[in-house]
């Protein structure tokens, strides 16, 4: 992705103008039903490098966008529990490292995100 490409060479608001305006384009374009869905959606990119630029909220807005098109995406529900956690929210980010580890009960908990969910759940409780 170019975005990605410009971040990396310091140009932090042409690479989140670019991101945005990816997620913006596929959010428009209609995904037909026998397809499978993006592996990385375009959007929750756009999350992710809004979390690497600390624009925490943003990207929690971003993620929660994500969710709103494709519910109970694991990457996204963790993405919105950790930028919440980190914009303050307690609660928001209880909410969703919650559904984060409700979704990946049967699922390798050998990841540091579960580790990281569960340790970060226990504490705003």
């Amino acid at each position: 992705m170019t975005a990605w490409s410009e971040l990396a060479a310091g140009d932090t608001a042409r690479a989140l103008q670019d991101a945005k305006a990816a997620a913006d384009l596929e959010d428009v374009t209609e995904k037909q039903p026998v397809t499978p869905a993006e592996l990385l959606p375009a959007r929750e990119l756009e999350a992710d490098m809004l979390f690497a630029t600390d624009r925490y909220a943003q990207a929690r807005e971003a993620y929660e966008t994500t969710l709103a098109r494709e519910p109970r995406r694991a990457r996204s529900l963790f993405g919105s529990a950790r930028a919440a956690e980190l914009a303050g929210d307690r609660a928001g980010a209880r909410r969703r490292y919650d559904e984060f580890l409700a979704q990946m009960k049967s699922g390798d908990g050998a990841r540091p995100e579960i580790a990281q969910a569960k340790a970060s759940s226990r504490s705003s409780n």
